[in-house]
Parts: C-alpha cells; sequence; structure tokens
C-alpha cells in the first residue's frame, strides 16, 4: 500500500478555522486524473491540487485543479494556497522554490509571487492567466430565482447581471444590501434552469453576489460576497478567488478613467462562520484592463498521508 502525502491549509485568512480549504497533493506523480478526482471527491473541499513536474523546464510545476465534480481550467484559492504550501516546503522536484513560481494550468500559465513576513511565508499573490472576458448579460429574474430573492433585490443601475472571466466564468451580480446578501439561498431547481439557458464551456453555472460595502475601511472599494454552484456540488464557497478577480476586472473596466490601478477587497463566507479576505489589484491602461492580481494570507491545518 503506497502513501501519498497531502497538506491543508486555510486560504484567504490569517486565522485558522476560516477562509477557503484547500487539499494540496505536492507531489501527485504516477497519478492519473480518475484517482484524482477520486481524491479530490474524497476530500470534498471546493478545490484540491496535484503538483506535477512542469512541462517547460522554465515553469515551477504543473499543477491540476479539481473540484469535487470535475477538473477546473483556473481557480484562485488553489493557486494561492498550493504557492503557500510550497514556498514553506522549500524544495520541489530537486529545486528551490524562489518567491515568483510559475504554474502551468488548463486556463493557461499563472504566475505566483510568494508573500512574506520576514523570513516566514504567510500568502500569495497570482496573476489571472487570461484577459477579462465578459459574456452575456443574464435576466435579472433568474438571478433572483437562483437566489430565492425578491427581484427588488437584485441591483441593475450600475451593470445588468453578466457572465465574466479572468480565467474561470462567474455569473455576477449586484444586490441591494448586506440584508439582501445574508438572505440569499440557492435554489438547485433554479439555478439548473438557468444553466440550460445560460451555457458555459469550463463549469456549471455559478453565482457571485455582492454589495458594496460602507462600512470598510482601507484602500480602494469594499464588498460583501458571497457565491453559490450548487451544481458543482459546491452549496455555497466561502471564498472565491477567480469571481472576485473577475468582478475587480469588471468593475475596473466601466471606469470612466482611460487609466487607472484600481484596489478592491471582497470579504467572504461570513455568513459560512469562515470570513475570507481577498485583495484584487486591477491596472487598466489605454481603456483596456491589463493585470488582474488576487492575493492574500494562509493558514496551514493539516498534514497527512492518504493510503493508495
Amino acid at each position: 500500500m503506497a502513501e501519498l502525502r497531502y497538506v491543508t491549509v486555510d486560504v484567504f485568512t490569517s486565522r485558522r478555522f476560516g477562509g477557503n480549504p484547500l487539499a494540496v497533493i505536492p507531489d501527485a506523480r504516477g497519478l492519473d486524473a480518475e484517482v484524482m478526482q477520486r481524491i479530490a471527491a474524497e476530500f470534498n473541499y471546493s478545490e484540491s491540487t496535484f503538483v506535477l513536474p512542469p512541462r517547460d523546464p522554465a515553469h515551477t510545476a504543473e499543477v491540476r485543479i479539481f473540484s469535487p465534480t470535475r477538473e477546473l481550467p483556473f481557480a484562485g484559492h488553489p493557486n494561492v494556497g498550493t504557492a503557500f504550501v510550497l514556498g514553506r516546503q522549500g524544495a520541489l522536484f530537486g529545486r528551490e522554490v524562489g518567491n515568483v513560481m510559475r504554474f502551468e494550468e488548463g486556463a493557461g500559465l499563472v504566475e505566483v509571487a510568494l508573500a512574506r513576513e520576514g523570513d516566514a511565508v504567510v500568502g500569495a499573490r497570482i496573476e489571472a492567466p487570461r484577459a477579462l472576458e465578459v459574456g452575456p448579460t443574464v435576466d435579472a429574474a433568474a438571478i433572483a430565482a437562483c437566489a430565492c430573492l425578491p427581484l427588488e433585490a437584485v441591483v441593475t443601475e450600475r451593470h445588468a447581471p453578466c457572465i465574466a472571466s479572468v480565467g474561470l466564468s462567474f455569473v455576477l451580480a449586484e444586490v441591494r444590501d448586506l440584508a439582501a446578501l445574508a438572505a440569499a439561498r440557492p435554489s438547485a431547481a433554479a439555478f439548473a434552469d438557468a444553466d440550460a439557458r445560460y451555457p458555459r464551456a469550463d463549469d456549471r453555472l455559478s453565482l457571485f453576489l455582492y454589495t458594496r460595502d460602507t462600512r470598510g475601511s482601507g484602500d480602494g472599494e469594499q464588498v460583501r460576497a458571497r457565491m453559490f454552484a450548487p451544481l458543482s456540488n459546491i452549496v455555497e464557497d466561502p471564498a472565491t478567488g477567480s469571481a472576485s478577480g473577475a468582478l475587480g476586472a469588471f468593475l475596473t473596466s466601466r471606469r470612466p478613467e482611460a487609466d487607472v490601478e484600481a484596489r478592491l477587497t471582497i470579504t467572504q463566507g461570513v455568513e459560512m462562520g469562515r470570513p475570507s479576505t481577498i485583495e484584487v489589484a486591477v491596472r487598466k491602461t489605454g481603456g483596456v484592463v491589463q493585470k488582474v492580481a488576487i492575493g492574500g494570507q494562509c493558514v496551514p491545518v493539516m498534514s497527512g498521508a492518504l493510503m493508495l
């Protein structure tokens, strides 16, 4: 019986048992996709990652990301958490791990920079692998049905609900206030109906609800958010970096300035008892979003071995 080492971390938090849990297999050599999928289903976290030698030796690793039901081309918190684990580990496949890593993924090459306090690795910041892509708008009534909210709770003054992506697509929708956000509950039947009406190539329909949080402090815009993906066996996700990056890029693209460096702090997971903080930085040049960075802190939680 073989033993396979794993590490779990809480991502986008500085406190254990907050943020979004992630399972990392730091050396997945010898595993095929079917076994990876079964392991991800066993952990039953929103995502698990499997680290393999890179195809291009100039890069750090190939990272494969699995939800409990399927492989994903990109996701935010798995990249941040995987970089955190590898940074603390210090070496990978016989090579030292530097402060900047490059992960080969389905959506493209993901660059990751470690965050340190003194000599300690405390988190990471990633750059989204793809430019902002904005898809079709989504009917506000469909959003209300998916979230079990009255239609008037869905705000359309700034923008209509729409599909957007910087590597993985989400439906972005604004709601009226924190009370409306707290009242949201996913309806699997409504999600299935919306998924049939608004098909996506990369995954089943996921809904990222947000509202402006005027109580926040710090630089840039403050947002509270929740993410629902019941069709992917994720009733609610406590921290969704890829959706946060898409939201930051989308909102920045709609600002009137041709050139701007925008910052967005997204608090998520509060309603689940797993508060998370996601920092998004967006650069727009000549009216076009050029760079989206997503970062946060991490905390180690468990380590052990899988019996295979």
